[in-house]
């Protein structure tokens, strides 16, 4: 098992590129089991997450070959429609193949996901709205099968919740569906409108993507396509607050600053420096940041995976600041690790009060889900002394060569095997 060592204390310097995304390619490929065919998917990050799809999807029977970053899926050949338990228990994703397989093949048998480390997702609403479009569904023996006994049909679907899952979900089942779906209270992350994207590039009719309500009319057939996905926003904003928090000055290519305005608001008022120039972000740490309260919210509010990394910036600010947890249940686990560095952390409910500190210091740490990783790694850069950090797989899950990316910013980390 690998661990990092991170020796804090310098100032980030230089240009680094900001990989495809993660919750972007995971639908998208997972979408190209709708068609009879080959598809290549470009800009896709060699993450342990891709991997288990990749994993998944050859379960299937389907063929993936990588170039570069580059897959080339081919879904022609799927010869099952069971998701088991071993696959589907490693990434909630897993679970949106059930509509793309119920919507091809008429029938489906997926694994139920889980519970999750910083929290339950519960797929009620995915099922809500596969029900809507006339699946009968049964829950046995910790699966859902599904099954369609003529082409799905097309409905209105109102989410109770903003749903990011529920709604790619959706999406992928009604672009063959026969008429027109509706799904309103559809969550508007940008990897929604990319998803969308690259369903209409296969010939599906969807219109509304990215906002609160979708119109999707059904076309009888999808045929394979070739698409690029977007660049990562949370690896974006995680490269923002590295610079932000060891006070450095890092330019960020191959982002989209649209798609960060709330985090780009908060930093600012922290007192970071921002400008976009031919589509590069410079990002300016100051001398001394100032704290700044943040509330997490669906998309376009503050994004809940950005709000462990803040908090470790806000960790050295002056002042105090209180930072608020409004998606999941779960999501403050990395208080205790921060508190590990000297943090002057205090949690009530799904709120934490941080009391700025002049710095952090080097300790040993364990991390306990993906973005808490990255929130570790931020401390550590910005900490005196020497930074431990066990249980990366958990990084590798969402970040690409992040060791890697933030050597050539100049940060001294590297990668170790633990004996």
């Amino acid at each position: 098992m690998d661990k990092l060592i991170i020796t804090g204390g310098t100032r980030l310097k230089g240009e680094v590129t900001v990989s495809g995304s993660k919750n972007a390619s995971l639908p998208i490929c997972i979408a190209a089991i709708l068609a009879n065919g080959v598809s290549h998917i470009g800009n896709v990050p060699r993450l342990r997450d891709i991997a288990t799809t990749a994993k998944l999807l050859e379960s299937l029977g389907s063929t993936v070959e990588r170039t570069g970053s580059t897959l080339k899926i081919d879904a022609g050949p799927i010869n099952t429609v069971e998701a088991t338990y071993d696959l589907v228990k490693t990434m909630r994703a897993s679970v949106l193949v059930l509509g793309p397989l119920l919507a091809r093949f008429g029938r489906a048998r997926v694994s139920l996901p889980g519970g999750c480390a910083i929290g339950a997702r519960p797929i009620d609403q995915h099922l809500k709205g596969l029900k809507a479009l006339g699946a009968e569904i049964r829950l046995e023996h910790g699966y859902v099968e599904a099954i369609a006994k003529k082409r799905l049909k097309g409905a209105r679907v109102n989410f109770d919740v903003s749903t990011v899952g529920g709604t790619e979900h959706l999406m992928m089942a009604a672009a063959t569906a026969k008429g027109e779906t509706v799904l309103e209270n559809a969550a508007r992350e940008p990897e929604i409108t990319d998803l969308g994207e690259y369903l209409n590039r296969m010939g599906a009719k969807i219109e509304g993507a990215g906002t609160d309500t979708i119109r999707i009319q059904g076309v009888s057939e999808l045929t394979p396509a070739a698409y690029e996905v977007m660049p990562d926003r949370i690896e974006a904003g995680t490269f923002m607050i590295a610079a932000a928090i060891t006070g450095g000055d890092v330019r960020i290519s191959g982002m989209k600053l649209e798609h960060l305005d709330a985090l780009c608001f908060k930093l600012q008022d922290a007192g970071v420096e921002i400008t976009s120039r031919d589509g590069v972000v410079r990002v300016k740490g100051p001398k001394r940041l100032q704290a700044v309260n943040i509330k997490t919210r669906p998309y376009p509010g503050f994004p809940t995976d950005m709000q462990a990394q803040f908090m470790a910036l806000m960790c050295i600010a002056d002042g105090a600041s209180v930072i608020s947890e409004n998606i999941f249940e779960n999501r403050f686990m990395h208080v205790s690790e921060l508190q590990r560095f000297g943090a002057d952390i205090t949690v009530e409910g799904n709120s934490a009060t941080i009391k700025g500190i002049k710095k952090l210091s080097g300790a040993p740490v364990m991390a306990t889900d993906l973005r808490a990783s990255a929130c570790l790694v931020l401390a550590g850069l910005a900490a005196e002394g020497t930074t431990e950090i066990q249980r990366i797989y958990h990084l590798d899950r969402g970040y690409e060569r992040i060791e890697e990316k933030l050597a050539g910013l100049g940060a001294k980390i590297e990668r170790v095997q633990e004996s």
